[in-house]
């Protein structure tokens, strides 16, 4: 075991500990956060849901968090040197933890490219476009609606694609004091304003009444064991979207925050902030939905913000205003989290290959691009192209979620658990601090919940579909 205290300079760091929050939160509140948390909590029985999501987020997630971060502060690197110092015999975890962000950063701006598109429709005026606009009747007999007919030609998602990973990019190229800390300083704020105006809209719609109750009061008579395993599956495996754990992130974040900022304190803020926007996003689809296209449709799955938003936007007041205001705050949550992505993959570039960080950043931006044509391509040119019965996009977004961050985590909570022994992490979080306030809490979930959770995360998708 290694212990590296001193930092290397020309990485860059954090200039203030709001930055460094407001950073690490926006890595967290992303697509996550406002198109699959309300879904789900819609499809787990409402405040079910919540409540179970509620429950690992302040243990789970606050767990795994802290971890990388200390992780990333006390060894001052990438993820690839970051495990390698706190134990060698640990070091290819390094290099899993920087392939999960190279494989997901490309998948993710193909999808923020979809919400760069219908942002720009709902800005220019063409929301009921989308909303009435069917192109008739799929061989499978479901209806073939803009969503559909816009990813299956390559054209248009493809120049979408590029423009949001080139304007994601930027913030990179910066630094990250000078790009990345300002860039979450100024998107944060406005974001937690746009979604707290749009989710008080909602409520005052007549009939949310309903939609809010079915939202945070669970349904008792749903609540069956079966029913209860797969919510906690769900929420544990929410929490990786969520909260940027098992990415590498966190990790990267980590080293660039100082030594006298507070861990476990901002842990804590981030956990509150990116908790608070996914049950905000919650609160703007749930009632909405149900208002103006019933509970059924609340089971649309991914396809909800795409395709049946917008038809709820068009039968809205103010609708046009309201969708536009809304995949704006989209936009902005989604570039959060592809700029810790892409940071991520660069800050590995930099320090293994020893590269100025613009050279690191453009051959990230080039990877990014070659990679992410494979999703766009799979959903138009190469749609009969399957692996292993599933499309390209949808490979990788299983392979990364559902297998490879599960196994990392686990593998990081046996090796702070039972190698290095939680000692490691202990000594990072009071440094600078008189006590280490969660310590009970965190030796028992790093010991024995969150290997469990991973486990059970790891065996779900194979045994049920969820």
């Amino acid at each position: 075991m290694e212990n590296s205290n001193e930092k290397d300079a020309s990485r860059g760091s954090f200039g203030s500990k709001i930055g460094f929050i407001l950073a690490a939160a926006g890595s967290a509140v992303g697509l996550g956060n406002i198109w699959r948390f309300p879904y789900l909590a819609a499809k787990y029985g409402g405040g079910l849901f919540l409540l179970v999501y509620l429950i690992f987020a302040i243990t789970f997630g606050f767990t795994l968090m802290l971890t990388e971060i200390a992780i990333g502060r006390r060894t001052g690197k990438s993820v690839i040197g970051a495990y390698k110092t706190v134990d060698k015999r640990f070091a290819p975890l390094g290099w899993l933890a920087a392939a999960i962000p190279a494989l997901i950063l490309p998948y993710y701006c193909v999808i923020g490219g979809w919400v760069l598109k219908y942002m720009t429709i709902f800005i220019t005026g063409g929301g009921s476009e989308i909303a009435t606009k069917s192109y008739g009747t799929a061989s499978d007999g479901s209806d073939i609606s803009f969503f559909s007919d816009f990813i299956s030609h390559a054209g248009q998602p493809a120049i979408f694609f590029v423009i949001y990973v080139l304007v994601g990019s930027i913030a990179v190229l910066l630094g990250v004091e000078k790009g990345i800390e300002k860039v979450s300083k100024i998107l944060m704020p406005v974001l937690l304003v746009l979604i707290v105006g749009i989710g008080i809209y909602t409520l005052t719609l007549d009939g949310s009444g309903e939609g809010l109750k079915y939202y945070v009061v669970p349904d008792k008579d749903s609540i069956t064991p079966s029913m209860l395993l797969k919510t906690i599956a769900a929420a544990v495996g929410q929490l990786f979207y969520s909260m940027s754990i098992a990415m590498g992130i966190m990790v990267t974040y980590g080293s660039y925050m100082r030594k006298e900022d507070s861990i476990e304190g901002s842990v804590r803020q981030i956990e509150v902030f990116d908790t608070a926007v996914a049950f905000l996003a919650g609160l703007i689809i749930v009632p909405a939905v149900f208002v103006f296209s019933g509970k059924d449709k609340l089971n649309a799955g991914p396809g909800l913000m795409f395709i049946t938003l917008p038809k709820v936007f068009d039968s809205m007041p103010a609708g046009q205003f309201i969708g536009a205001a809304f995949f704006i705050l989209v936009v902005l949550a989604a570039l959060t989290s592809s700029i810790s992505l892409m940071e991520t993959v660069t800050a590995v570039v930099i320090e293994k290959f020893k590269l100025s960080r613009v050279k690191s950043c453009v051959i990230v931006i080039i990877f990014t691009l070659i990679v992410g044509m494979l999703s766009v391509l799979g959903y138009s040119t190469w749609s009969d192209v399957e692996i292993f019965g599933m499309q390209i996009l949808d490979f990788f977004d299983f392979s990364t979620n559902n297998i490879m961050m599960p196994i990392l985590a686990f593998l990081t909570c046996i090796m702070i658990g039972y190698v290095v022994k939680t000692k490691y992490i202990e000594e990072e979080v009071i440094h600078g601090e008189k006590k280490f306030k969660s310590k009970g809490l965190y030796n028992v979930m790093i010991k024995v919940v969150c290997p469990i959770c991973m486990i059970i995360i790891l065996i779900t998708p194979f045994v049920t579909k969820i």
